[in-house]
């Protein structure tokens, strides 16, 4: 199989078993998804979905958080990895926001990246969930399930050349959901130490599910 028609089948299966797809973090604004992406490095969305409705509720906008001391924050959010760091952030971003956007959140890729707290993979979840634009973010379950599924090769050793290997690959409009697909495929299906291959649908087209069990190996392509 071809590296295009291992994309053209696993794409269609996304879009047969998976055609409306959205993050599972919960928020009301692009600023709350914004500081619940930030929260959710390192941690799960479940958490960050108990965490926020009672921060959200103290500070629902930039305005308010930019009027709050650290420690303010950190009451809130104690409970979620990097608290400390996660909270001086999220402060100095919505200051940040407050003091140079108005208190909007910019859809400016440079601009979100110059914002406290937001790396790459941060900003393209905001470009892609809140503006809808064509933007690959690549956490560890799309970096991880790129590799396995033979989607990108193990010249594709940072987040970076994965997303460039995708979008080159991927259909603009696809992109967004891509995502999401590859993501929860990661989370639920294809898992980091132990993924559940008897069940997974594209055990067929995965060439890592012919190297063992376990799938210890990445399963790219050279």
């Amino acid at each position: 199989m071809t590296r295009k028609e291992r994309y053209d089948y696993i794409l269609r299966y996304f879009r047969e078993q998976m055609p409306e797809v959205q993050t599972e973090l919960e928020f009301g604004s692009v600023f709350q998804l914004l500081v619940a992406v930030i929260l959710s490095a390192q941690c799960t969305d479940k958490r960050i979905n108990q965490v926020t409705p009672e921060l959200f509720r103290h500070f629902p906008d930039a305005k308010t958080m930019a009027k709050a001391e650290v420690e303010d924050v950190l009451e809130y959010v104690k409970s979620v990895s990097y608290p400390n760091s996660k909270a001086e952030h999220l402060v100095k971003m919505a200051r940040m926001l407050v003091e140079r956007h108005e208190g909007e959140v910019p859809k400016d890729m440079n601009l979100l990246l110059g914002l406290p707290g937001v790396g790459r993979k941060t900003a393209n979840v905001i470009q892609s969930v809140a503006f809808g634009k064509s933007a690959m973010a690549v956490d560890t379950h799309v970096f991880r399930v790129s590799h396995r599924l033979g989607l990108v090769n193990r010249k594709d050793d940072t987040p970076y050349k994965v997303e460039q290997t995708l979008i080159k690959n991927i259909p603009a409009e696809d992109i967004p959901r891509a995502h999401h697909w590859l993501l929860l495929h990661g989370r639920y299906v294809c898992t980091s130490r132990k993924p559940h291959c008897e069940k997974c649908d594209l055990n067929g087209v995965c060439p890592s599910a012919t190297l063992s069990s376990s799938c210890d190996g990445t399963g790219s392509q050279p």
